[in-house]
């Protein structure tokens, strides 16, 4: 999704006073264009990792693989925020992190089977995927360790004295990982303009968050380090977006890094190699049925009359056409040659 153009507003002095701690925005009004451009970019996200799906069943992809259906909503409503020069950085659920900031669907897929295409030269894998030129900076394996790598983005950012943010997400469980509030802690002091995206899909690796941590309200995690957090509608694109140009208004001011709780759902295991016995299959056709957000958007456009049936399923076409063309290369890309091995290495 290309960024938003919107001039960044200037930046505070350090000296100002503390602003009112921020509450839960209503979800903004898209317009026609606006709700066409979420359907479609969510859509190829679900239709993405779906085929991905498919090619690690058969083989085309090994290790981990993390899907991120049922997610879309969130990637694609903060992305509508960010203006040019903004870094995005996630944990190991990234694909569709990266077809949101408009990364070819050919150089993803082609990543996940480890093609010379890939976008990381076939060495990364699912979990390890970058873009300097995109600002997207991993995809990382590791629980919780991009939460401090994404504080030290926003520090460079202040540091260069720059409009822009650091978009940093991590889910429910990386939520109690100590690194995280060591970042909070450095994020709060230098008033680091820094976005904590906690994407909450009430499971972490497959354990419900009433069982695994005391405080659920992650929008609080904060509160020790004066950080301020919201709660979001995950599943609402425009409830998304809405918190999105709060958190990058009240970063780009000037008042220091914000925690925006994502309450979201993921429809398929942690990972590939997930069951996911832990909920019932209820619980997820519930979720399916009554919340998901790319039904949402389309109900919309058709209540509004600003797409038919046969519009939408013109646009569902072109996205499982570029699907597929990403899997046909990803499947028929050469593999890296053996001397790519000792390149992009530092000692």
């Amino acid at each position: 999704m290309a960024t938003a153009a919107k001039k960044a507003p200037a930046k505070a002095k350090s000296d100002s006073k503390s602003p009112s701690a921020p509450v839960t925005p209503k979800p903004v009004e898209f317009t026609k264009d606006q709700d066409l451009n979420a359907y479609r970019e969510m859509l190829l996200i679900r239709r993405f990792e779906e085929k991905a799906g498919q090619l690690y069943g058969m083989g085309f992809i090994g290790g981990f693989c993390h899907l991120y259906i049922g997610q879309e909503a969130v990637v694609t409503g903060l992305q509508m925020s960010l203006i040019e020069g903004d870094q995005m950085i996630t944990a190991y659920r990234d694909h569709g992190h990266m077809l949101a900031m408009g990364l070819s669907a050919r150089g993803v897929m082609a990543e996940l089977t480890g093609r010379r295409g890939g976008l990381s030269k076939g060495k990364g894998g699912s979990m390890h995927m970058f873009s300097k030129e995109k600002h997207f900076y991993g995809g990382h394996g590791i629980v919780g360790a991009q939460v401090s790598l994404g504080t030290g983005l926003a520090f460079a950012n202040r540091y260069r004295e720059n409009p822009n943010v650091s978009v940093t997400y991590f889910g429910d469980g990386a939520a109690n990982q100590g690194q995280v509030y060591e970042s909070f802690n450095m994020a709060a002091l230098w008033k680091l303009p820094v976005i904590y995206v906690i994407e909450n899909n009430r499971y972490a690796m497959g354990t419900a968050v009433t069982r695994a941590s005391a405080e659920t309200d992650f929008s609080q995690r904060g509160v020790s380090f004066k950080i301020p957090g919201i709660k979001v509608d995950g599943m609402d694109v425009r409830a998304v977006k809405a918190a999105g140009d709060l958190a990058t208004e009240w970063c780009r001011s000037g008042n220091g890094p914000i925690i925006l709780e994502m309450e979201t759902y993921r429809y398929r295991g942690h990972s590939m190699s997930d069951p996911a016995k832990y909920r019932s299959k209820d619980e997820v056709q519930k979720m399916r049925s009554e919340h998901d957000p790319i039904e949402q958007v389309k109900a919309r456009l058709i209540a509004k009359k600003w797409a038919s049936e046969d519009d939408l399923k013109a646009v569902d076409k072109d996205v499982r056409d570029i699907v597929a063309d990403a899997a046909d290369f990803a499947q028929t890309d050469p593999e890296p040659d053996a001397s790519e091995l000792w390149t992009d290495i530092l000692i």
